[in-house]
């Protein structure tokens, strides 16, 4: 289905570039990484998915969280990884000289321009993503959590509709963490 060398070059790469990065639920980064990287295997496969594009999207999920939230840059994926991965991942992140509320919406300009397996990413990244939310999170942020997640599904429900289904599943659902 795909190669497991080029899973374990991503995964190795993004342990160290992550190291002792934790998720808002206090467990390692890494779970939420391979949770992402789970979903879009899950999708390939069910979609019959060619190799290449496969392994591309295995790679950006595992990678998708590198630039914006590690010391990792673009040409250092670049080098790694080729213009390909770098590009799909600098699409994936954040630019976080934008004001908070338009960092969503460049982020999902610069998807569109980017092939299915790449947009595929963010929507199994918002699928991880829509767990329990932080303690510290009250109504108001659960709402606009939950509002974001429509934005993304609407931009994005076109590129694979497994994960389509799964994402509006999660967001119909969210709506138990209203306190």
């Amino acid at each position: 289905m795909f190669s497991q060398e080029k899973y374990l070059k991503a995964l190795n790469y993004a342990a160290k570039a992550h190291n002792e990065q934790k998720t808002p639920h206090g467990l390692p980064y890494l779970t939420h990484l391979t949770a992402v990287a789970m979903e879009v295997i899950h999708a390939c496969e069910e979609g019959k998915i060619e190799l290449e594009k496969t392994d591309k999207a295995i790679t950006i999920a595992l990678l998708h969280d590198t630039i914006e939230d590690t010391n990792i840059t673009y040409d250092d994926l670049y080098m790694d990884f080729g213009v390909e991965i770098a590009e799909a991942v600098d699409a994936l992140s954040k630019d976080s000289s934008l004001p908070k509320k338009q960092q969503i919406a460049d982020s999902i300009n610069r998807l569109l321009t980017q092939p299915y397996e790449v947009q595929m990413v963010k929507l199994a990244d918002r699928i991880s993503n829509m767990q329990e939310p932080p303690q510290s999170w009250d109504s108001e942020k659960i709402l606009a959590y939950q509002k974001e997640a429509k934005f993304i599904l609407s931009c994005l429900k076109n590129c694979n509709m497994q994960l389509s289904k799964r994402l509006e599943d999660k967001i119909n659902n969210y709506i138990v963490y209203i306190k």
